[in-house]
């Protein structure tokens, strides 16, 4: 490699760390304070860069939003529903996607609460975690099927697996209630074997 390349190699290596610095840096006081208060200074002190500096990897708000997702989803990689689909028993799937769809929510806590809570407020926010909400329709599907419900019953099956899949369901029974994971992992599974059972009795 002659010098220039190495130079160039060098500058492009410089602008990629720092990159994923301010990434980093958005990522943490998303989950310290959230991505309302997460202000390009704050950002940019903690990144240990300039302002400036922030603006030219992140020229608006969608770009700066959707690196910190990329980055946060590398750090906590989201349950794949494809594992989940391995399981024939529709029940026993349900139990263990909540089971570790609940322990990722333990894990990851303080960034759901605040991006949950600002997500109204911020359209690019909204926009950036396009591939989280389609990840989690893609949970959806996994768990919805083999239940072996048609009609209206199919539509309130999917309505109770979607409620017990979102993050407020969970730190609800979690927090405001204080039940352990498996309890609210039974709570889930009674809810759903009810509209089930429903449909299979009337």
């Amino acid at each position: 490699m002659n010098k220039r390349k190495y130079r160039l190699q060098r500058r492009a290596d410089g602008m990629a760390q720092t990159r994923r610095r301010i990434a980093q840096a958005a990522v943490e006081l998303h989950a310290s304070i959230g991505p309302v208060a997460a202000t390009i200074t704050a950002i940019a002190q903690r990144a240990g860069v300039q302002r400036h500096t922030v603006y030219s990897h992140f020229p608006d708000e969608h770009s700066l939003f959707r690196a910190c997702v990329t980055h946060g989803l590398s750090l906590w990689p989201l349950p794949d529903p494809s594992r989940w689909q391995e399981i024939g028993n529709p029940q026993r799937r349900l139990a263990t996607a909540l089971d570790e769809l609940y322990g990722y929510f333990e894990r990851t806590e303080p960034m759901w609460t605040n991006v949950s809570r600002d997500l109204p407020a911020l359209p690019a926010l909204a926009k950036a975690n396009a591939p989280v909400f389609a990840h989690w329709g893609a949970m959806r599907r996994a768990l919805l099927s083999g239940w072996q419900t048609r009609g209206r019953r199919s539509r309130a099956l999917d309505a109770v697996i979607g409620h017990f899949l979102a993050f407020a369901t969970w730190r609800s029974f979690a927090r405001d209630e204080g039940l352990p994971r498996q309890e609210v992992v039974a709570v889930a599974v009674a809810a759903v074997r009810g509209v089930r059972g429903r449909a299979t009795t009337k």
